[in-house]
């Protein structure tokens, strides 16, 4: 695209110059004879007349004659201008080289002062960025980040906008701006006190703004959420997560085998809660009490009843299922506290991501599933895109921004429906 313009641009500099030059520098034609051209040969004329009139009278002679004539001629030789010289006299002169030079350079210069003052020149730069697949998070994420600053600023005159609200606390917190995301939240419960899933984020994200702890205020909006609706699968995972942080063993089988109720058997999440529920009567039967801090890590905030809720589904019109594994390369680089950012973008279009799940990144090779319910942008939806591609960062810092020492992956291009998408973390972010 910015080729083609430049293309059009030169080409349009160059007919305006080939249109004012060659006029300017063309070779004229000799103009014709002046007229004291004619006059010197008609009085030339005249002369000899009276020479011959003169010589029939016998008032001179005949070499008085041609002496007089011969110095007629002369002077009308002197008298007459040279065609070369008057040839030459119609040449460019220096004038006009001048002229010429002073518009080669000065039109490309003006054009060029017009375009950078009445046009936009980072419109194409920012086109081609927003449109090319293949550029860089660089030109991407601080659109994201201005977008969301956008959203926070209008939701100050739309204080009832619930919807608005948790839209925000989800994009601050797949940014990693908890404290932030967590006051968007509140402002959404307020509004709706009972929505069980967005307690559950509520309290997820609050617990990460203080330090990764559900104790106090973020067990309490567990529970609620859990007395509006017992089944909530995000809801059961952090009250099983709070249970073992206290070390209450039995009350975490009891949240941990209500979630698993609710997988298909030998699915992946069933198998996933399955060896967390092994672990903890092992642990009580072994007596080991000191476990509970092993334990309470491994399941801390899991985020597979997140991405296979059954809501979800029906919530969206179309999903994005598949694998994110690590290459074996890059295993020994990812540590337990890392978080793994899957999210799905447009191929067209703006770059804001359609759909993002944050999972810590001790459950990789981790299975996913993206729907229009994870959406960061009003609009920005991921059933509508006709095409996609799935990436997958882990995050060292836990912040959605890319940094240097990421590890990242993607997946080819696809459809909203596609099924069985593979994702290898195979690059370290520069």
């Amino acid at each position: 695209m910015i080729f083609l313009f430049w293309l059009l641009a030169l080409l349009l500099l160059a007919g305006t110059l080939a249109f004012l030059l060659p006029p300017l520098l063309r070779h004229r034609r000799p103009a014709a004879a002046p007229d004291d051209d004619a006059a010197a040969i008609a009085v030339y004329r005249d002369q000899k007349r009276a020479l011959d009139a003169e010589l029939a009278d016998g008032v001179i002679s005949d070499a008085e004659r041609d002496a007089a004539l011969a110095e007629l001629t002369r002077r009308l030789g002197e008298e007459v201008g040279d065609p070369k010289a008057a040839t030459s006299a119609h040449r460019p002169s220096r004038r006009a080289w001048t002229i010429a030079f002073a518009l080669l350079v000065l039109i490309p210069l003006v054009a060029l002062g017009l375009y950078r003052w009445l046009g936009n020149p980072d419109a194409m730069t920012f086109a081609t960025a927003g449109n090319s697949t293949t550029s860089q998070h660089s030109t991407s994420d601080p659109q994201l980040a201005a977008m969301v600053e956008s959203l926070a600023q209008k939701m100050k005159s739309r204080p009832d906008d619930a919807e608005g609200w948790t839209l925000l606390g989800r994009s601050y917190a797949a940014m990693g701006r908890y404290s932030d995301s967590a006051d968007a939240y509140a402002h959404a419960a307020a509004l709706m006190p009972d929505n069980a899933a967005l307690l559950a984020d509520y309290a997820d994200t609050l617990a990460m703004a203080q330090g990764r702890s559900l104790a106090g205020k973020p067990s309490e909006l567990v529970q609620r959420a859990l007395s509006v609706d017992p089944k909530n699968p995000k809801a059961l995972a952090l009250a099983a997560t709070a249970a073992l942080d206290a070390r209450d063993f039995d009350a975490a089988l009891g949240y941990w085998r209500r979630l698993q109720a609710q997988f298909p058997d030998n699915s992946d999440d069933a198998r996933q809660v399955g060896s967390i529920i092994a672990e903890i009567e092992a642990a009580q039967r072994e007596g080991k009490g000191g476990a509970g801090g092993k334990l309470a890590a491994r399941s801390e905030r899991p985020a597979a009843p997140q991405a296979s809720a059954p809501a979800a589904k029906s919530i969206s019109g179309a999903t994005i299922a598949g694998r994110v594994d690590i290459a074996p390369a890059l295993a020994s680089k990812v540590a337990l506290s890392d978080t793994v950012f899957i999210f799905a973008r447009a191929v067209e279009g703006p770059r804001v991501p359609l759909a993002v799940l944050r999972v810590p990144a001790r459950e990789l090779p981790k299975n996913f599933t993206l729907d229009d319910s994870m959406g960061m942008a009003p609009g920005a939806r991921l059933s509508a895109a006709q095409a996609v591609v799935v990436e997958a960062r882990v995050s060292k810092s836990g912040n959605a921004l890319p940094q240097s020492g990421d590890l990242s992956g993607k997946s080819t291009t696809v459809k909203p429906g596609a099924a069985d998408v593979k994702i290898v973390i195979d690059q370290v972010v520069p």
